[in-house]
């Protein structure tokens, strides 16, 4: 690359979720990670090739959190130690972005800021401000990848991006590709980014052909192959750049200094919202203590304003309220809460009451958001919406009301959630939604979250992503607990007017948090109440394989938000299990992070074995199906009853109805069962035929004088019945074989 013509190289330090990444560097990042690289082993390389005479300047790029774990101070002295010259972080925001540039300006690195198109002028202007070498300017929205045509308003920005920063050099990247790329682009920067397409180059190269491949490449990118004709073709952006606004154009009016009211104005107050300084009045917390945020690629900054500036509108309009209670009939709402009294006597202790989510319509608490953001959707004009799902429960919720509302669906899915959750898949392509398997990574609901952020990334003028769990970057966290916050106010009146006193505990499980943060945060404040959650325990903490983020997870960024996630130690988002398909994600929550810190709430798991406990008490004795995740709820929720007096209180949330899971049981049933005690196998009687043809199999076992076990497992296995049947059944033709001239009678 340098013998090419590169005058800086960048390298990508890979990270398991790259949001921004086309599906190019998404392999890339993928073949990496297979082959052991990380930030130490990539030091490495850059240490290798500064030993071997490499004289241009180095620069990392990738996502915060393998940056973060790794140790942010750490790594700037490491890079200057190993020749890195600098840093491109995509998703670090500004206030925090100031923080590691001043770690870079101290070890002599450079921080690279990155403006997209849809950046409004205070923040661009913020931006500039902290550049100190050159400035990343993104041609085009979307992800990265090599393509065919730029985005004509680039001489415009790029025009902007040098006032703004009073002429800081500029390299624009995405979709760069091509000499006619080079040459058209080159009119308004002093700089090229080009990644896709190198990685390109050395995919369909062969091993011993990839350095003089890439050699060409930037050699011909650059007009260094001596192939550089006086003719070409005159790129659109370049024409565009070049046109000329009239001279003899005047402005209707004039709006003096004193026409201007006094008090901040929209700009102020995005400023104020967007770099750190003092908070808007009508701007909502972006944190809960030190997690939550906006860990995202900055073409998504000017979408989350604009959401969160329509969620303020909306949630300070009684017109919205008054609109979203309209609809509490085709909800369901207000939902139930009523007494286990079979689950109270079984337990023992405190009594047990059912907050029933599971009757609501679609049969889970994910009507309550879906409900809620497609209003919001509406109001700010959106025609599609997009969505991730796990156990399908929201999927199906989104798909519901896509369906009433007339916009169209598109929902996420990993495959593996697919193959287990094919009931909901079916009701949400009933009602009208395009359902996407996700084939990548570990196939479940993280993925689904990566390919939903992406394909909003693309579509942002017309989607909305309504997000079904409280993650993901400020405001989806609080957006989703606003709406889900119906739970614990129904409960607190609801228990109030049975008891006329509070709970003294609720529980809820915990996968991102949804209906935990729903029914915990209207008790936040009342500190007499307990708050429990139960997440997915899998096959035990003391393996990988389970979902319990909060127990078993540590500090670090996800999705675009900064919480606890469960993650190894470069900063790799490690794969999950549980049993129930809505709570395998390796994140949750900023806010039960909080609530986690703070102890203000508890959070213990459930095995998969444990939560078929729940599944089955509140099937056998309240004649209830629980969906699995509410099944974890269950468990935790008895267990605390045990501890506690038979005048109390407790309200376990029932989130979900179990339909979608019953095949789910039915497969883990033979290898979760015995650990219970729970056998579901039918003792079928053996039909006519079915004797006759063991007949034959045990006269020929006795002329082959094989052992009675042999036998007695064909018939365990043949009918599924127990061994005690079997043993019956065996000596029966034991006895009547006896006599083999008899056989045939």
């Amino acid at each position: 690359m340098e013998a090419g013509g590169s005058d800086i190289i960048e390298i990508g330090l890979p990270f398991t979720d790259p949001i921004a990444d086309g599906p190019t560097i998404q392999k890339a990042n993928t073949i990496a990670l297979e082959n052991g690289m990380s930030a130490t082993t990539a030091l490495k390389v850059v240490r290798d090739a500064r030993g071997k005479g490499l004289k241009v300047p180095v620069l990392f790029m990738g996502y915060y959190n393998p940056v973060l774990s790794y140790g942010e101070q750490q790594l700037v002295k490491d890079c200057r130690e190993a020749g890195v010259n600098g840093f491109i972080i995509c998703d670090l925001p500004p206030e925090e972005a100031v923080k590691f540039r001043g770690f870079c300006n101290s070890e002599g690195l450079s921080y690279v800021p990155l403006i997209a198109p849809s950046t409004k002028p205070s923040r661009l202007k913020f931006l500039c401000s902290i550049a100190d070498s050159f400035i990343y300017v993104v041609s085009r929205m979307g992800t990265t990848g090599a393509s065919g045509a730029l985005n004509v308003g680039l001489g415009d920005l790029c025009r902007r991006v040098h006032v703004a920063s009073r002429n800081v050099p500029i390299a624009v990247g995405f979709g760069v590709s091509t000499r006619d790329h080079f040459v058209s682009v080159g009119q308004f920067s002093e700089g090229i980014v080009i990644g896709s397409q190198v990685i390109n180059v050395i995919s369909q190269s062969k091993p011993e052909e990839i350095n003089e491949k890439v050699k060409e490449y930037c050699q011909m990118v650059v007009g260094r192959d001596g192939k550089d004709s006086t003719t070409r073709e005159v790129g659109i952006v370049e024409t565009m750049g070049k046109a000329k606004e009239p001279l003899d154009v005047h402005p209707t009016g004039v709006i003096a200094e004193k026409d201007v009211e006094t008090g901040p104005g929209l700009m102020d107050q995005l400023d104020a919202l967007n770099v750190g300084s003092e908070a808007s009045p009508q701007s909502i917390p972006s944190r809960f203590g030190e997690f939550g945020g906006q860990y995202v690629p900055e073409s998504l900054m000017d979408c989350l304003a604009e959401l969160e500036r329509g969620f303020i509108e909306a949630n300070n309009d009684p017109k919205f309220w008054e609109e979203f209670r309209s609809h509490y009939p085709y909800m369901g709402r207000p939902g139930q809460l009523h007494l286990a009294e079979n689950l109270t006597k079984r337990c023992g202790g405190a009594n047990i009451w059912l907050k029933r989510e599971d009757l609501n319509h679609t049969g889970s608490h994910k009507i309550n958001n879906a409900i809620g953001q497609i209003l919001i959707a509406k109001r700010l004009g959106k025609t599609e919406i997009i969505a991730e799902t796990g156990a399908g429960q929201h999927g199906v919720a989104t798909a519901t009301v896509c369906a009433k509302f007339g916009m169209k669906c598109t929902v996420y899915m990993g495959a593996e959630d697919v193959r287990r959750q094919a009931l909901n898949v079916f009701r949400m392509k009933l009602l009208g939604a395009q359902v996407i398997s996700v084939e990548a990574g570990s196939r479940t609901l993280r993925d689904a979250v990566n390919e939903a952020l992406r394909s909003w990334v693309v579509n942002l003028s017309t989607t909305h992503y309504l997000i079904g769990s409280a993650i993901g970057p400020h405001p989806f966290p609080t957006i989703v607990r606003t709406f889900q916050s119906v739970i614990g106010n129904e409960t607190k009146q609801q228990l109030m007017e049975k008891r006329g006193k509070l709970p003294d505990a609720v529980v809820a499980c915990v996968g991102g948090g949804s209906n935990c943060a729903g029914m915990f945060y209207p008790f936040a404040k009342d500190l007499s109440v307990k708050m429990l959650g139960v997440e997915a325990g899998g096959d035990g903490l003391d393996t990988t394989r389970h979902s319990a983020t909060l127990a078993g997870g540590s500090k670090g960024v996800l999705h675009g938000v900064r919480t606890y996630i469960l993650q190894n130690s470069e900063g790799q988002i490690s794969d999950t299990h549980s049993v129930s398909a809505g709570l395998d994600y390796p994140g949750v929550g900023p806010e039960l992070a909080s609530w986690k810190d703070s102890s203000r709430a508890k959070f213990i798991s459930a095995s998969d074995a444990e939560a078929f406990k729940g599944f089955r008490a509140l099937s056998e004795l309240e004649g209830i199906i629980p969906a699995l995740e509410s099944a974890h709820a269950i468990f935790g929720g008895m267990e605390l009853a045990k501890t506690m007096k038979p005048c109390e209180d407790i309200v376990i949330c029932l989130s979900g109805r179990g339909d979608k899971d019953v095949q789910s049981v039915a497969e883990e049933l033979p290898s979760l069962g015995p650990k219970i005690g729970w056998d579901l196998r039918c003792e079928l009687v053996p039909s006519l035929s079915d004797i006759y043809t063991l007949t034959l199999t045990s006269l020929t076992l006795n002329i082959q004088k094989q052992t009675p076990r042999f036998l007695i497992s064909i018939f365990f296995r043949r009918f599924s019945i127990s061994p005690r049947r079997s043993l019956v059944w065996y000596f029966m033709f034991h006895f009547m074989l006896r006599d083999r001239k008899g056989y045939v009678d």
